[in-house]
């Protein structure tokens, strides 16, 4: 069968659950519309309700070392959320995950990001033999999204340390030009404890005893009773994503590492080899769709951009052989998680339809509060 593409943007039928209306429009476009609507803020209310919003961060800091915090990993969205809050006159505390799997390039970036902005930075080591267990188990699972061990933590560790520096504020580089597309079978995951648990639970064999983490009712505790609030700045300004890479070279000596999140090297080696060699997911073609969506690039460009290769063949087989050894698998063992059959995240315990049930509550009353 032949792969069909949305006549709008470049999703395709290599997402099972996509589906088209009558002109060939694919419903990532159509969400996309919807999200756009709902979370960027009009140009025409922008410069007040960003001033609302700084000065409702200050006072709320205002006696403290901080008043807000932000993730970095050295990538484009987190180093321009760094630049920004500094512009805005915030205090930020940055917080960094080291799962030992940064690039050079990537610690390189946020040593010169950090030192010029003047922000201190407060680094997480993670215990490497309980992290590795859990990628190694998420690999086992057979799912797309393999990230989620990552991800999870570093929200886990955002929440903890403005809740201990007394904070209402996480600020975060997720935004909607740049990343409100991805299938959800392509990345759920990442709030779900229940899920990480459960393929540990499966697969793994250490005790996630020191792994940052949150359950709903530590959620719960969090966002009702702390009432830390994760604000996506970059919603809030004009954010194009070539010009923001500019400022960032120019003003801050910041180096671009070659691909989406490729600061990592397991995410450079997930997304570019992993996925897809098992899963036949490209996700240039959800990155490249926002960006035409969001009118940073034409469709002509994207589908040009889509027949380079996704990384150097070279570089790909080198992060092959040093993920196999890090990861400690043993001989012909990535073989066999490759030739597995493919799952998704309903094949596990999950709390995906109480997160569902939440979802459809916040969008209903997010006009009402914020």
């Amino acid at each position: 069968m032949s792969t069909i593409v949305c006549t709008r943007c470049i999703m395709d039928t290599t997402d099972p659950d996509i589906s088209f209306d009558e002109s060939g429009v694919c419903n990532h476009c159509h969400r996309y519309d919807r999200v756009a609507q709902q979370r960027l803020i009009p140009l025409n209310e922008r410069d007040a309700r960003l001033k609302q919003l700084i000065d409702e961060i200050k006072s709320v800091g205002r006696g403290k070392d901080y008043d807000c915090v932000i993730g970095v990993s050295g990538g484009v969205d987190s180093t321009y959320v760094a630049h920004i809050v500094k512009e805005l006159g915030l205090r930020p505390l940055a917080i960094h995950l080291d799962n030992g799997w940064n690039s050079e390039l990537a610690v390189a970036n946020i040593e010169k990001t950090l030192n010029t902005l003047g922000i201190d930075l407060h680094t997480h080591v993670i215990d490497w033999e309980e992290f590795r267990d859990l990628q190694v188990s998420f690999l086992k699972a057979s799912t797309p999204d393999g990230e989620v061990p990552t991800d999870h933590a570093i929200f886990a560790l955002l929440y903890e340390m403005a809740s201990r520096h007394g904070l209402k504020h996480v600020i975060t580089g997720t935004n909607v030009v740049s990343e409100a597309i991805l299938p959800e079978k392509w990345g759920y995951g990442y709030f779900d404890w229940a899920y990480v648990k459960d393929v540990h639970k499966r697969f793994g064999r250490a005790r996630l005893s020191t792994y940052p983490h949150f359950s709903l009712a530590k959620l719960f505790y969090y966002v009702f009773v702390r009432r830390i609030r994760l604000v996506s700045i970059l919603n809030y300004v004009e954010y194009d994503k070539k010009a923001a890479m500019d400022v960032l070279e120019n003003k801050l000596g910041w180096v671009y590492y070659g691909g989406k999140h490729y600061e990592s090297i397991y995410t450079r080696f997930y997304q570019a080899y992993l996925l897809p060699k098992k899963f036949d997911i490209d996700k240039r073609k959800a990155h490249y769709s926002n960006l035409i969506l969001s009118g940073q690039m034409s469709r002509e460009e994207a589908l040009s951009a889509l027949q380079e290769p996704v990384y150097p063949e070279k570089l790909l087989q080198e992060d092959r052989e040093y993920a196999i050894k890090k990861l400690n698998l043993a001989p012909g063992q990535l073989e066999e998680i490759i030739a597995a059959p493919n799952k998704t995240f309903l094949d596990y315990r999950t709390s995906h339809a109480l997160f569902e049930r939440a979802k459809k509550v916040v969008n209903a009353t997010r006009r009402y509060i914020g």
